[in-house]
């Protein structure tokens, strides 16, 4: 489990010297935000917030996400908040990518490490802090929850993507398999977020078209993604966006494995109504 690695932005800024191409992709069925784009211009401050700066790479917008926003989040040794969701109804998710952090929930600290993960319900009493010398790095997947009437919310957890081993897929020999923090079958939990890994040359042998929306963040690796009716190169830093119904496909490029944090929202019924 120690070989694992997580990428993480350190920010900086383009020379002059540099030209204008990129991958950077953003169409009405999906976006490619790449890691080159991760700089220091782009971060935002955040109400609460000390030392510390956001990338944003997706949020509700009519033509894009509808249903999550997500941050890369980076805090300066002892930066962080008491006061670090504005919103009641928003659950999260926090995923460490470098560094530690601890999360305070309910009076009780938890101290995340590179893998760490916490959920965390909405109408939470939690603080955030990095205690540490260095800088620390962490993925911040926000969702309205979709309360339901007789289904309670979901309670606080940790766990760590060393904890939690990966479920196959079927019939793929174990070249294809997704780390589970959540059991799919628990109704309480209206968002999923999950690694997935592909070992070298391990495919996704058809177009997924389905109804949940996905924000994608590689992890490790490289891969060729081909979305709606295009192929794109991605590797370790980029981020994609998949509208719902977006078809879906990937051939997993080497040497090493290839891992992405995946968001979806799951086990509600479509809304009929804005």
């Amino acid at each position: 489990m120690s070989d694992r690695t997580y990428y993480a932005p350190l920010g900086g800024h383009s020379p002059q010297s540099d030209l204008l191409t990129g991958r950077a992709v953003f169409t009405e069925a999906y976006a490619v935000i790449p890691k080159g784009v991760m700089q220091d211009i782009v971060t935002s401050n955040l109400p609460f917030w000390e030392g510390t700066r956001a990338w944003v790479l997706a949020r509700p917008l009519s033509g894009f996400a509808e249903t999550f926003s997500q941050y890369i989040m980076e805090l300066a040794p002892g930066g962080g908040s008491d006061r670090p969701e504005p919103d009641a109804d928003a659950q999260a998710v926090f995923f460490v990518v470098e560094g530690e952090v601890t999360v305070t929930h309910a009076g009780q600290a938890h101290v995340l490490g590179p893998g760490g993960y916490a959920y965390v319900p909405p109408s939470s009493d939690f603080q955030i802090r990095n205690n540490t010398s260095a800088a620390t790095r962490f993925h911040w997947i926000r969702k309205a929850y979709d309360e339901v009437d007789g289904i309670e919310a979901p309670e606080f957890f940790v766990t760590s993507d060393h904890e939690v081993a990966p479920t196959p897929m079927p019939d793929t020999d174990g070249k294809w398999a997704t780390t589970r923090f959540v059991d799919p079958d628990d109704m309480r939990h209206d968002m999923h977020v999950t690694i997935v890994t592909f070992e070298p040359g391990a495919v996704i042998p058809f177009a997924e078209t389905h109804v949940m929306e996905h924000g994608l963040y590689v992890l490790e690796g490289k891969a060729v993604y081909r979305l709606n009716q295009d192929w794109v190169e991605v590797e370790a830093g980029d981020f994609m966006w998949l509208r719902a119904f977006c078809p879906q496909a990937c051939y997993a490029g080497g040497p090493g494995n290839f891992r992405y944090l995946l968001y979806k929202d799951v086990n509600r019924h479509p809304r009929l109504r804005l």
